[in-house]
């Protein structure tokens, strides 16, 4: 029997790697074992169903004010946030002379929200073309947690380089403060980015959602499970939950 086995080996690995298997030029059919299905630590699917699930709490109170002065230098690089997103978001940027490449005043974005390519150019009619925008509106922050956060913590959230994406600029305004319920990416396949980045933020300002907004964030991480949640060492400038 065991002087079978040798010839016997091929035909009866062929029998059990119906799927799941490579063939090596020359060799036998190698099995690999079963793909791992459990999600990853961080995976956004996970850390959505940790969040709680509460009404929107009323608008009364809200004011930009309320998240610190717009821009604010939370990474002390000598920069402002909207300068610091647009070098990071933008390529072939130019800076004004003289201030440390602290302000951009050309460059070229590729908007994640709508996939096209936008050329900025700073200046008066010009820079709205690209605008930064709060992944969780502060609106929106403010009716689910943020109302209760010392100055300080609102003042990161709002400047925070994970909330804020350089984009463009028409698409932002009508997007408003709307959550995933009612205000996606029109470019699907940067939804399930966008909406980690939401429940990344959620999560790290102890922010709620509503039942509404849990249930479209799922529907779109339902299409790409695994999808992981971007963390403060992958972003240039995030504030760290210890600070800077």
């Amino acid at each position: 029997m065991r002087a079978l086995l040798p010839r016997l080996l091929p035909f009866l690995l062929v029998l059990t790697c119906a799927s799941g298997c490579a063939t090596v030029a020359g060799q036998f059919p190698i099995a690999f074992p079963a793909a791992h299905t459990a999600a990853p630590a961080g995976a956004a699917a996970d850390v959505l169903a940790a969040l709680p699930v509460k009404g929107r709490a009323p608008k009364t109170g809200y004011d930009r004010d309320a998240f610190g002065p717009a821009w604010s230098d939370v990474d002390r690089n000598g920069c402002d946030q909207r300068n610091d997103v647009l070098a990071r978001d933008m390529t072939g940027e130019t800076f004004k002379p003289g201030t440390h490449d602290c302000v951009v005043l050309t460059g070229t974005l590729a908007d994640p929200y709508t996939g096209k390519k936008i050329a900025f150019t700073r200046g008066q009619g010009t820079s709205e073309a690209v605008q930064i925008d709060h992944v969780v509106a502060l609106s929106d922050a403010w009716q689910k947690g943020a109302q209760q956060l010392d100055a300080p913590t609102r003042k990161n959230l709002g400047n925070d380089p994970l909330n804020l994406l350089a984009v463009d600029g028409p698409t932002n305004m009508g997007k408003g403060d709307g959550d995933a319920a009612t205000w996606l990416p029109p470019q699907r396949s940067s939804r399930c980015d966008y909406v980690a980045r939401q429940v990344a933020v959620k999560k790290k300002y102890a922010l709620w959602v509503t039942q509404a907004e849990h249930d479209a964030i799922a529907s779109v991480l339902s299409g790409c499970p695994g999808q992981s949640i971007p963390v403060d060492d992958d972003i240039p400038g995030a504030v760290h939950s210890s600070g800077v």
